[in-house]
């Protein structure tokens, strides 16, 4: 039986929405040419993912982090789209949907 619970999607969404933005915010420093101010909201947004991740319901952290990849993919490929402006190509979005498949392997079965 396959079951994944809303907040757990919500809970994994939430927390690449976070990484991302800390990530984004090094890149747009060492790349966009962006102030190095842009580093502090950064920080705080890669705390608060790693924050977010201890609120797993997977008793193994190994586990949660391999299913939460899947959930990173794709919020990064729709952060490309919509923050950046690079519309995914049909490779970005096969990819997102092996990723999004590999997620639910993982973390949906109902383990005894």
């Amino acid at each position: 039986m396959f079951a994944l619970p809303f907040s757990t999607i919500l809970l994994y969404a939430l927390a690449a929405l976070f990484e991302i933005a800390g990530c984004f915010s090094l890149w747009a420093w060492m790349r966009l040419g962006r102030s190095a101010l842009w580093l502090i909201p950064g920080i705080a947004s890669l705390v608060a993912f790693a924050w977010l991740l201890t609120f797993s319901p997977q008793p193994a952290a190994g586990r949660s982090f391999a299913a939460y990849g899947g959930i990173y993919i794709a919020a990064s490929v729709l952060w490309m789209w919509l923050a950046e402006g690079v519309r995914p190509d049909r490779f970005d979005l096969a990819g997102v949907l092996l990723a999004l498949a590999g997620t639910l392997v993982i973390i949906a079965p109902a383990r005894g």
